[in-house]
């Protein structure tokens, strides 16, 4: 009897997610535990493991669906083997290539590996470049896990494709892929990820909501270049972890949040909450976009600590491994756009927070120094705040404690 897969449950009041990828089709053999799905929730996303060992016989829903927790989402025949295993019933409604049925059937001598013969399940980056390049995804032999395409698969595929003339003296299969328009103009719609929905929703809701105003400031990062340089071969040793310049930023906004403890309130009806603790949410990179989990009780933390939770967070970012309660609960933002090149921006809080940090690229630039002209490479700094509950002398002091914290590392310390 076939056993369903349920929607697990996915943390304190979420409700539902969106069905982001199948990761097995109907007719592959799966193991007890192994993940057949991945779905998408407003913050991270889930894999949904087999229940038993066997044959998945059904995907009930498609990519692209929302699902409730509990809801059935496929079907495993236990104890089956994919070499008996019957032809799924139902049709998987998420695979690419369904056109081929309308094809004439291949001739009985052709080679085993000429084309693959099951649909093939493609993900959003996967399928525009397979539009990019105009090939037939169901020629393309996979080599990603469990025989996926990969987007180099496609470039390799679309590198060693027939020149025109070849083309037109060997007959192929009808194309999955429609042709692109004779003017070269191409389109492509993707439904929005559950998290981009929730990233659209809270930040309009914080424009909508709070008197966002922006304060800058720029700072010298000599000092902390040079002690980077100097101890971060024994840091390493020591600590099996990089040093960066994320921790100095972390430990010296918690000293400046100690300071100006408004920066690190919130506004709760028409009450203000302070805090005397640190949640200090960093934004990192995962695959679906940004994601900002939370260094709890930073305050507490060394710089080494700071970096180790950091780095673990950016690797489990990519790994897709992060738990939810694990972004929950921050009362102050850093975000650091300078990795990807930033300038200069007017960062957006996220609420309930009141304020978030923009840290950007560093660069050489001209300042006076002792009445001379000299090149330091500064860094602008951008602090976004509610000015409901924040008045821009409390930003700038804010600003000014962290700049001193930055430009003399020795404060940290001593705790000045």
């Amino acid at each position: 009897m076939a056993r369903d897969v349920i929607v697990p449950a996915l943390g304190e009041s979420i409700t539902e997610a969106t069905l982001g990828q199948w990761l097995k089709k109907p007719g592959d053999a799966v193991k007890a535990d192994e993940p057949i799905a991945s779905l998408e929730t407003d913050k991270v996303a889930v894999e949904v493991p087999s229940p038993v060992a066997g044959v998945l016989s059904e995907h009930v829903v498609a990519e692209g669906d929302t699902v409730n927790v509990g809801a059935v989402i496929a079907r495993i025949e236990p104890g089956a083997s994919a070499a008996t295993a019957a032809t799924p019933a139902v049709e998987d409604r998420t695979a690419v290539g369904k056109a081929e049925a309308a094809a004439p059937p291949e001739p009985a001598s052709a080679p085993a590996d000429s084309a693959q013969s099951d649909p093939v399940t493609l993900s959003p980056s996967v399928r525009r470049a397979v539009l990019e390049h105009g090939v037939d995804p169901t020629r393309i032999r996979g080599t990603g896990k469990d025989g996926r395409i990969t987007k180099d698969d496609v470039i390799a595929a679309a590198k060693s494709a027939p020149k025109p003339a070849e083309a037109a003296a060997t007959p192929t299969a009808t194309p999955v892929i429609a042709a692109a328009p004779a003017n070269g103009r191409k389109e492509e719609r993707v439904r929005m990820t559950r998290l981009r929905q929730t990233v659209a929703s809270r930040l309009k809701e914080a424009q909508n909501t709070a008197a966002l105003l922006t304060t800058f400031n720029d700072v010298d990062m000599t000092a902390v270049i040079d002690t980077r340089n100097k101890y971060k071969d024994l840091f390493e040793k020591k600590h099996g972890v990089r040093l960066g310049f994320m921790g100095f930023f972390v430990k010296a906004a918690c000293m400046a949040l100690r300071d100006v403890p408004a920066v690190n309130a919130s506004i709760e009806g028409d009450e203000i909450v302070y805090r005397d603790y640190a949640d200090v949410s960093v934004a990192v990179s995962a695959p679906n976009g940004l994601v900002v989990p939370v260094i709890r009780d930073a305050q507490t933390l060394s710089v080494a600590d700071i970096e180790k939770t950091i780095g673990d967070f950016g690797a489990r970012a990519k790994a897709g491994t992060l738990k939810l309660e694990e972004m929950k609960g921050g009362t102050f933002t850093i975000s650091n756009g300078g990795v990807f090149g930033s300038l200069m921006s007017t960062p957006i809080i996220n609420p309930p927070q009141s304020a978030v940090l923009g840290l950007h690229r560093i660069e050489e630039r001209p300042v006076v120094r002792d009445g001379q002209i000299v090149a330091r490479p500064m860094m602008y700094l951008a602090l976004s705040y509610d000015h409901r509950l924040i008045d821009g002398r409390e930003a700038v002091t804010f600003l000014v404690a962290l700049k001193n914290a930055i430009e003399d590392p020795t404060r940290l310390l001593i705790d000045l």
